[in-house]
């Protein structure tokens, strides 16, 4: 179940003084005494602005100490890259701890120099040193030296900022600078002479809608510029995730990923990023990527990730199938040549091959109560239709598998449609929209989709294709209104529309979205023969 959170971006920069300027419609001509008395007051207040930011510059950092940072200067940049920003901590210079909090979904900590995990005590110290000849002669003004902490930050490395229920289940931080005499003991158990980016595994974890939104996507945004030369330390690690995730994992990192709660050894690293930067829903803003990444670029890293467990599939598959056809020949010799005629017909099926539906069929609460009718529908149509029902242990390979050589893809709005980054770009996404859930499925899936260059459709169901049509009277808000229902909170969303509405489709409503899916990839083939070289 996806958590549904409706928030504001932050405004442009200077928005609100474009929209100024554009509702005074002056005229700059310096010699129209007009003018002057118009613009008076604002120079007045542009002079204050100037004194103001002055302050901001030289004496905040005095007064509110070495962590203080401009994030109220900073801004992001807007979903479609238009303003081209840089990452507050960007560039940190050896020795020094920088925090970026001004993000609404995370926070994000930079460190560089001497780093040490310290397990036990949820701390990473970055010692700071300085020769014995310049610190107090006696033993007492040395410890008090060595002990001086100069910065501590805290942290939850977790991407729901916003969420306090959430975050407060996550694993605190502790980030430490400390100077310390260069003739100290503080031993490395574990030297690495590569970066490090710590996460957590908790919150929502269990989820995949939240495991690649909140978890794999960030982790790939945050580290893929080091080229795999990165080690991932991980809070509130869980063995199964690593499992689950270990194929994907292996392309964003060479090395052995470090559980650490239970790793009580002292890693170094030269530097470490503490805490996932995380740009939109199911997204990688180009606009924000050092080289333009994009989601595509992602989606390439899942399929070198799953391509060679699919092919080892295939080839077990191809496999057995020869094994069965040797014991039928064996078992029926004059079997031998329908067989052959039996394959020769496979051939030429697979030449003329019709266009592949899937649909991610799902059990219990949304789900779709004429799936059958469905499926017959849709073959009469000439699709080849195969439901998957994907569950929590089901491998994620195989999904990409089916996924991957599928034209269309349909599923009611759920986690599950997570795996529309399965589809190759071109394809088709149809995504069954319950009452309620409108807004949601846009954001978290629709938009996302066309983004990775799908063809999305939404299918917003009628309330007589509604359960819930049968419990409440026809003008009942919650099916007339559901915005209204859902603005009275999170658990009514949940409880009415998510938990307790499933969906019976008006199949000749629906079979125009699939008709003209059915054109459109036919068309499309038809395209790609025209243009393949002889």
């Amino acid at each position: 179940m996806v958590h549904y959170h409706r928030y504001h971006q932050p405004k442009k920069p200077f928005e609100s003084i474009n929209k100024d300027e554009e509702s005074q419609n002056f005229v700059m001509d310096c010699s129209s005494s007009v003018f002057y008395k118009r613009t008076r007051p604002k120079l007045i207040t542009f002079l204050f602005l100037i004194t103001f930011l002055s302050f901001y510059y030289v004496l905040a950092p005095i007064f509110f100490g070495p962590s203080f940072n401009l994030s109220l200067l900073y801004s992001y940049g807007n979903g479609d890259g238009a303003d081209i920003n840089i990452p507050i901590c960007s560039s940190v210079s050896s020795g020094t701890i920088c925090c970026d909090r001004s993000g609404f979904r995370s926070d994000v900590c930079v460190m560089k120099g001497d780093i040490r995990t310290n397990s036990s005590s949820s701390s990473i110290f970055l010692y700071n040193s300085r020769s014995t000849n310049k610190v107090s002669s006696t033993n007492e003004g040395r410890k008090v030296e060595e002990d001086r902490v100069l910065q501590h930050e805290k942290i939850r490395p977790y991407t729901r900022k916003w969420e306090t229920s959430v975050m407060d289940t996550i694993d605190e931080l502790n980030l430490v600078s400390k100077r310390v005499n260069l003739d100290s003991n503080h031993g490395c158990d574990v030297q690495h002479d590569v970066p490090a980016v710590f996460f957590s595994n908790g919150g929502y974890t269990g989820n995949v809608y939240h495991e690649f939104n909140d978890g794999i996507i960030p982790l790939y945004i945050t580290s893929q510029h080091f080229n795999k030369k990165v080690v991932f330390v991980i809070l509130q690690y869980h063995n199964w995730w690593i499992t689950k995730y270990v194929d994907v994992l292996s392309h964003l990192s060479d090395f052995p990923m470090i559980d650490f709660s239970r790793d009580n050894r002292t890693h170094c690293f030269p530097e470490a990023i503490v805490g996932l930067r995380i740009h939109n829903e199911l997204a990688v803003d180009p606009a924000l990527m050092n080289d333009n990444k994009r989601i595509v670029d992602f989606r390439n890293i899942l399929d070198k990730a799953y391509w060679p467990r699919i092919h080892d599939l295939i080839e077990d598959e191809e496999r057995e199938a020869e094994e069965k056809l040797r014991e039928q020949i064996a078992s029926t010799p004059s079997l031998q040549a329908s067989q052959q005629q039996h394959i020769k017909a496979q051939v030429q099926e697979n030449l003329s091959k019709k266009p592949k539906l899937v649909i991610l069929s799902r059990s219990g609460s949304r789900s779709i109560t004429n799936e059958n009718s469905l499926v017959k529908m849709a073959e009469e149509l000439g699709f080849q239709v195969e439901v998957l029902s994907p569950g929590r242990t089901t491998e994620l390979a195989k999904i990409y598998r089916v996924l991957n050589t599928s034209d269309v893809m349909i599923g009611v709005h759920g986690a599950a449609m997570t795996h529309f980054m399965f589809l190759k770009p071109g394809s088709m996404f149809i995504q069954v929209v319950p009452l309620g859930t409108t807004w949601a499925a846009e954001t978290y899936y629709g938009e996302p989709a066309r983004k990775l260059g799908l063809k999305y459709i939404g299918y917003e169901i009628q309330p007589k294709e509604s359960s819930l049509y049968e419990v409440y009277d026809k003008n009942d808000p919650i099916l007339t209104d559901p915005a209204s229902i859902n603005k009275k909170g999170w658990e009514y969303t949940k409880k009415i529309y998510l938990d307790g509405q499933n969906v019976k489709l008006d199949l000749r409503r629906f079979r125009k979205r699939l008709r003209r899916a059915y054109e459109y990839k036919v068309s499309k083939s038809n395209l790609n023969l025209q243009h393949k070289p002889q």
